[in-house]
């Protein structure tokens, strides 16, 4: 395995490549039916609207995961903090410290723009992420609840 691994902010030709990437991670989340993204949807909410960040992990020029974050905010804090929507490392490419550099890089960089906290959600069935998430010693915080409104509910809740 070769070490030229590399870190880079995507661009806004990187789309199509975001795309296929969060699709492959939906499969592996066993989501992929759920994905309605699309590259407009990603260019306008990404690019124009500049409401996420996404960093491309790349083995020599290559690219092999991604991590999408943005920021939210603590009243408590009284700053922002970085939330991690998604980390993905291709399959044939983990095991090999690539997801640990990339969560490192987010880390890093929630540090360096002063923010408070880095957040994400992982589903209850991925071991190996959660058992990487706690090597790191990251605290569970299984005293709150999730909860969504999506779709026509949202709308209806909104009054529509």
């Amino acid at each position: 395995m070769s070490n030229n691994f590399t870190m880079r902010f995507a661009k806004r030709e990187d789309i199509g490549l975001i795309l296929r990437l969060i699709k492959e991670l939906s499969i592996y989340e066993k989501m992929g039916e759920e994905v309605v993204a699309t590259e407009e949807l990603l260019e306008e909410w990404l690019f124009e609207k500049k409401t996420a960040e996404v960093i491309i992990a790349e083995l020599d020029g290559n690219p092999i995961g991604y991590a999408l974050f943005f920021y939210n905010f603590s009243t408590f804090l009284g700053r922002s903090g970085i939330y991690l929507e998604d980390i993905y490392i291709r399959e044939e490419n983990r095991g090999f410290g690539f997801g640990k550099k990339l969560f490192k890089k987010i880390a890093a960089l929630a540090v360096e723009r002063g923010c408070g906290r880095l957040e994400w959600f992982c589903l209850n069935w991925n071991k190996p992420s959660i058992d990487f998430y706690l090597s790191l010693r990251a605290k569970p915080m299984d005293e709150w609840t999730l909860y969504r409104l999506e779709g026509e509910t949202l709308e209806n809740v909104a009054g529509n």
